[in-house]
């Protein structure tokens, strides 16, 4: 938009002022532009809407049921209060990806000689493929707006679930995941803070209604109320986040879940609204769909390394996947399987001798 004529002294010359910002144009670009680097949705919030994040994350901390997840109790003020984070933030833009399956996430179940791993982390690792887009639509963002800009891709002490919600991306269900009625359960979120005051969406209502069968489909009653979880009886906390040895109380729940668990996601109704994926990184590896347990209890450090290379699996390290496994094999009724359990029995961790006794004990 030009600006109005401005005369000089001598009133002989005219100059131009800088073109002001149109937010609603600013607000299209980037949606077009978050489309095209694969994200589904877009949404914006005030970086004051906390709402009642603050009083939420208290009372579960309260309870303990953070389990030892140390760090939301650490950088609780700044996981509270995005301007805690960084003064300068004004709005914050939350982008979905959809990584929704091709297949049913819960087939495996029933294959008690493989083991099941989450559908996010059947391919190349999240953090990676969306820090890299969002950081591009960010830059350009910032070149358009002159405003500065921060991204964060779930490791930062952001509130991703409150803030989407906030943004209008979805609503919080029963199981304290994020919901969308156009996407389902199946999206990553990212955020990019911004100084650009940009006018917020509407929060989503929540549509759960009646509904209880996320709750109803947790193997370990890990909810103790509708929007309540128990991270400690959750079975991707157990796997994933749970450094130690597995409580004995869980062992047969887990069944053969390896990493993560996705059975209150997939229990949603509003799963029939989902969308295959089609994001190329986001498609499964073969050998991540269904990998047998006889092939990963054979796995040493480097082994282990070079298979989940790029896979979020490879965060948690060699001895915890192991330990994960071998709760599996203890799970399986495969007697086929002894042998390599019965070599972990000798293992140089504690952690993965315990668990492979355990599986020696199941399997008689």
């Amino acid at each position: 938009m030009t600006g109005d004529r401005k005369p000089l002294e001598d009133d002989t010359k005219s100059v131009r002022r800088p073109p002001e910002m149109d937010a609603r144009n600013v607000r299209q670009v980037l949606e077009r532009d978050a489309e095209a680097h694969g994200f589904c949705v877009v949404g914006i919030t005030s970086a004051k809407s906390v709402g009642d994040t603050r009083d939420k994350l208290a009372n579960f901390l309260d309870q303990g049921f953070h389990g030892s997840m140390s760090w939301l109790e650490e950088a609780f003020e700044r996981r509270t209060n995005p301007n805690a984070l960084w003064p300068e933030a004004k709005s914050i833009i939350m982008l979905a990806m959809n990584y929704g399956p091709d297949t049913d996430p819960l087939e495996n179940l029933g294959n008690p000689k493989v083991g099941s791993i989450s559908v996010y982390a059947r391919h190349r690792d999240y953090h990676d493929l969306m820090k890299g887009r969002l950081k591009g639509i960010a830059g350009r963002l910032k070149a358009k707006t002159k405003h500065g800009v921060k991204v964060f891709v779930d490791t930062a002490p952001v509130m991703e679930k409150p803030l989407a919600a906030s943004a209008g991306l979805g609503w919080q269900g029963k199981h304290t995941n994020l919901v969308s009625r156009e996407h389902g359960s199946w999206l990553f979120l990212g955020s990019i803070f911004t100084s650009y005051e940009f006018e917020p969406d509407r929060p989503e209502v929540d549509h759960c209604g009646s509904c209880r069968a996320c709750l109803d489909a947790c193997p370990t009653n890990a909810f103790p109320a509708p929007y309540q979880l128990d991270a400690r009886r959750c079975i991707s906390y157990l796997t994933i986040e749970h450094a130690g040895p597995i409580p004995h109380e869980f062992r047969k729940a887990i069944g053969n879940r390896i990493y993560g668990c996705d059975d209150c996601l997939a229990a949603c109704p509003w799963n029939k609204f989902a969308q295959i994926s089609k994001e190329a990184k986001l498609v499964a590896r073969d050998d991540l769909i269904a990998p047998s347990l006889a092939s990963l209890l054979a796995l040493d450090d480097e082994q282990f390394r070079t298979h989940f290379s790029r896979s979020p699996i490879k965060r948690i390290g060699r001895n915890q996947f192991i330990r994960n496994v071998l709760i599996a094999a203890g799970n399986s009724g495969d007697k086929e399987l002894a042998g390599s359990v019965r070599q972990l029995a000798n293992d140089e961790d504690e952690v993965v001798r315990e668990a492979a006794s355990w599986a020696l004990g199941e399997l008689g």
